[in-house]
C-alpha cells in the first residue's frame, strides 16, 4: 500500500490521537529526547528500612493459592529442571537459561550497556525478544513458592538470589529487560508477591531489601514515565497491567514520594482501561481467549488487593469481571477446561498456582469466581443453549456434548487476525475443527501472514487474499467495519442428503439451531464484498450444515472454503461439499500448520474446497450416525 494511503487508513481506523502520538513518540526516540527521559545514572538510596516495611498497616493476600493442591510429580519435575538451569517457557517447553540477556532460541546476547530505547523488539540476528523477557517476568517464582510450601523446603535464599542476580545484570533503563513497560510491571508484581511471602525470612537482609526496593522504585518510575505509550498507542492488556502495577506499588510501598500519585492515578486509570477494554457484554477488545484470561488474572489481583485493604474500585470493574466469567465459560469445553485456540496468544500465564495444562482455564476462572462470590456476587445462570455476544461478534451453541463457536464481528478497535466467520467445533472434549493458533509474533513474514491471516482459520478466502490487508507488525488495513449475526431455531422437515451416497433421503423432521451471519470483507479488492455464512446444527446429533456465499466478489478469483481438522477428524467424521449447481466438490489437501502454544508449530491437516462460483454448501457428520 502506498505510504500516504496507509497513513490515511491509520487516521481513519486508529484516530488522529493515535497517529500523532506514534509519530511524536518515534521522533523523540530517534532524536534521543526519549532517552533523556529515562536516566541510567541513579545512585543507591534508602527509601525505608525492612522493619518499617514489615510494620506497615497495608495488607497482602493470604497465599491460599500457593497452599492449594499438593506436591505433585509435575511440580517436582519442574523443580528438578529448574535446578539444572532449565525453565518452562510459554506453558510447556523447557529452555536452558545461562543468564538474563541471552535469547535461548538463537543464542544471541543483548548488550546491557545499551539504553532500552536503542533495542529493537525483533531483528533477524537477535530473534524474538520474548525469549529474553520470559524468565525476567519472574512468573517462575510461583513454582518455587509452591514447592516451598508443600515440600517444607525454604526457597527464600534462591528467590532473593535470583532477584539480586537480575538487578546486577540489568542496570536501570538499560538492556532488553527495560524495553517493555508491561514486562517491568509483571516483574514488580511477582517480586512483590515473593517479598510478602518471605516477609519475615532471615534471607531478606537489610541490604537485600534496600537493593530490591531501590530497583522497584525505578521500575515504577519507568512505568509512569511511559504510561501514555500503553494507554494511547497500545491500549490493550499492557495498559491494564501497568496501571494495576502503579496502584499496587503506590498502595504497598507508601514510602516513595510518588506513592500517593501512583496509587490514585493507577486506580483511576485501571478503572478506565477495564471500562474501555472489556465491552459491556463481557468480551475483550483484543479478540483473544488467552489475552482475556490475562485480564481475568489482573482483575483477580486488583479486586482482591483492594478488598483486603478496605478499598473498592468503580462498579464497572466488578460488572466487567462478572461478565468476563460468563463469556469465557460460555466458550469453554466442559470436559477439558480448554477454550478455542482463538486470537493472538503469546503464552502468557502470569500467576501460575496449579499444575493444570496451559490451555486449561479452570484455575484462573475459578479463582476470580471465588473472589467475586466472596464479595457477594451471585453465580451466573445460562439456561439457553445459545449465546450471542454482539459487541465483539461471538456466537456459540451448546448442544449435548458439543460446542459450536463462531466469530462474526465488526471492528471499532484494532483487529489482530483476519479471521471473521471462523467456525470451531468441539465434540466430547475434542476440538475436531480448530484454529491454527498464533506461533510467533516476531518471525518472518511468511509465518506472520499464515498464522495471523485468513489462511489459518475455518472460513473463506478469495484466492490467496486475506479478508483484510496486512500491514507492518500488528497493523491491518481495510478493517471489517460491518458485520451482523444471529441465532434462530427452525422446524426442518426438508429432505436431507445422504452425505455418503449424495442421494435424496426420506424427509426427517428435526429441530435445528441455525446461525446466520454476514461480514463486509476484502475491501482492498473491491468495495462492498460480503461473506454470508449459515451454520445449522441438528439438535442432539453430530451433524452440521454450513453454507457460504460471497456477494459482489470480483469474478475470476477462486472461492476457497478452508478447514483445519484435528488429527482424529477423518476417523470419526465425514465432510463433503457442493457448489451452487449441486455438483460435488472434492477437497484439496494443502500445507497446514498448527500452533497449540506460543513458539511451537507442527504440520497439520488443512483441506480446501474451491470453486469459481460464489456458493459452497458443506456437511459435517459423524461416521457413527449410520449413514
Amino acid at each position: 500500500m502506498p505510504y500516504f494511503q496507509s497513513i490515511l487508513h491509520l487516521f481513519k481506523n486508529m484516530g488522529p490521537r493515535y497517529v500523532w502520538f506514534r509519530a511524536g513518540y518515534e521522533l523523540k526516540r530517534r532524536s534521543g529526547l526519549l532517552k533523556k527521559k529515562f536516566p541510567t545514572d541513579v545512585p543507591p538510596r534508602t527509601w525505608a528500612t525492612r522493619q518499617d516495611w514489615q510494620q506497615l498497616p497495608t495488607c497482602f493476600f493470604d497465599f491460599s493459592p500457593i497452599k492449594a493442591g499438593s506436591l505433585s510429580w509435575l511440580l517436582i519435575a519442574e523443580m528438578t529442571e529448574y535446578r539444572k538451569g532449565n525453565l518452562l517457557f510459554f506453558g510447556t517447553q523447557y529452555y536452558h537459561i545461562t543468564d538474563w540477556l541471552i535469547n535461548p532460541d538463537t543464542g544471541y546476547r543483548y548488550d546491557a550497556a545499551k539504553h532500552w530505547t536503542e533495542i529493537a523488539d525483533f531483528s533477524p540476528e537477535a530473534g524474538d525478544i520474548k525469549y529474553v523477557w520470559e524468565k525476567s517476568r519472574f512468573s517462575f517464582l510461583y513454582a518455587l513458592l509452591r514447592y516451598d510450601w508443600h515440600a517444607r523446603q525454604d526457597q527464600s535464599e534462591t528467590v532473593f538470589g535470583e532477584i539480586e542476580s537480575w538487578i546486577a545484570a540489568n542496570p536501570v533503563n538499560q538492556g532488553p529487560n527495560w524495553r517493555c513497560s508491561q514486562e517491568i510491571a509483571l516483574r514488580v508484581l511477582n517480586w512483590t508477591y515473593a517479598l510478602n511471602y518471605y516477609k519475615h525470612s532471615p534471607a531478606l537482609t537489610e541490604a537485600r531489601f534496600e537493593k530490591i526496593v531501590h530497583s522497584i522504585y525505578w521500575q515504577a518510575k519507568h512505568i509512569e514515565s511511559n504510561i501514555d505509550f500503553s494507554r494511547i498507542a497500545v491500549r490493550n492488556n499492557h495498559a491494564i497491567t501497568e496501571t494495576l502495577a502503579l496502584y499496587s506499588i503506590g498502595l504497598l510501598y507508601p514510602f516513595f514520594k510518588e506513592s500517593t500519585r501512583w496509587k490514585n492515578c493507577g486506580k483511576r486509570w485501571f478503572e478506565q482501561e477495564i471500562a474501555y477494554q472489556i465491552y459491556d457484554d463481557g468480551t475483550f477488545l483484543q479478540f483473544s481467549m488467552n489475552y482475556h484470561r490475562v485480564v481475568v488474572q489482573l482483575l483477580t489481583w486488583g479486586i482482591e488487593l483492594a478488598h483486603v485493604n478496605q478499598e473498592r474500585f468503580a462498579d464497572t470493574v466488578y460488572d466487567r469481571a462478572q461478565k468476563s466469567l460468563i463469556f469465557l465459560r460460555a466458550c469453554q469445553d466442559l470436559t477439558t477446561g480448554w477454550l478455542p485456540n482463538y486470537g493472538n496468544n503469546d503464552g502468557a500465564l502470569f500467576f501460575k498456582f496449579t499444575d493444570a495444562h496451559f490451555r486449561d482455564y479452570r484455575p484462573q476462572l475459578s479463582h476470580l469466581s471465588a473472589v467475586m462470590a466472596f464479595l457477594g456476587a451471585s453465580a451466573p445462570t445460562t439456561p439457553s443453549p445459545i449465546f450471542s455476544f454482539k459487541k465483539s461478534g461471538y456466537y456459540l451453541l451448546r448442544d449435548a456434548d458439543t460446542l459450536t463457536f463462531l466469530r462474526c464481528g465488526a471492528y471499532k478497535d484494532r483487529p489482530f487476525q483476519a479471521d471473521n466467520l471462523h467456525l470451531d467445533i468441539w465434540v466430547n472434549g475434542q476440538n475436531i475443527l480448530r484454529d491454527a493458533g498464533s506461533y510467533k509474533y516476531n518471525t518472518d513474514a511468511h509465518w506472520t501472514r499464515y498464522f495471523a491471516g485468513t489462511a489459518s482459520h475455518n472460513t473463506v478466502m478469495l484466492d490467496s487474499y486475506d479478508q483484510m490487508q496486512k500491514g507492518p507488525r500488528f497493523i491491518w488495513y481495510h478493517w471489517a467495519k460491518k458485520a451482523n449475526g444471529q441465532w434462530a431455531k427452525a422446524h426442518n422437515d426438508a429432505p436431507t442428503t445422504n452425505i455418503q451416497q449424495s442421494t435424496p433421503q426420506t424427509p426427517q423432521v428435526t429441530d435445528d439451531w441455525f446461525f446466520e451471519g454476514s461480514v463486509k470483507v476484502f475491501g482492498h479488492l473491491k468495495p462492498n464484498i460480503y461473506h454470508h455464512r449459515r451454520v445449522a446444527k441438528t439438535t442432539g446429533q453430530l451433524h452440521w450444515r454450513v453454507e457460504d456465499r460471497l456477494e459482489k466478489a470480483p469474478s475470476g478469483l477462486l472461492m476457497n472454503q478452508i478447514w483445519h481438522p484435528s488429527p482424529e477428524f477423518f476417523d470419526q467424521f465425514i465432510i463433503r461439499a457442493w457448489d451452487e449447481n449441486d455438483q460435488e466438490l472434492k477437497f484439496t489437501k494443502t500445507e497446514g500448520w498448527y500452533s497449540e502454544i506460543y513458539s511451537k508449530k507442527e504440520p497439520a491437516q488443512r483441506i480446501v474446497f474451491s470453486t469459481l462460483g460464489r456458493y459452497i454448501r458443506t456437511e459435517i457428520i459423524s461416521i457413527s450416525a449410520g449413514l
